[in-house]
């Protein structure tokens, strides 16, 4: 899980990079709930990957 993890985190978009690190708040959250859509998408592939 961790690798899948910091896989997203390496390839994430450079705009979500830089909003991450924004002032405004509400740069910072459009920013933070990408990459948690991006995680939470690259989890639910390797979980399809799984024997069954």
């Amino acid at each position: 899980m961790t690798s899948t993890i910091l896989a997203v985190i390496e390839r994430a978009p450079q705009w979500v990079r830089h909003d991450l690190e924004s002032r405004d708040s509400a740069i910072r959250a459009r920013a933070e709930e990408t990459l948690a859509a991006m995680i939470a998408a690259a989890l639910q592939d390797t979980q399809k990957q799984l024997p069954a």
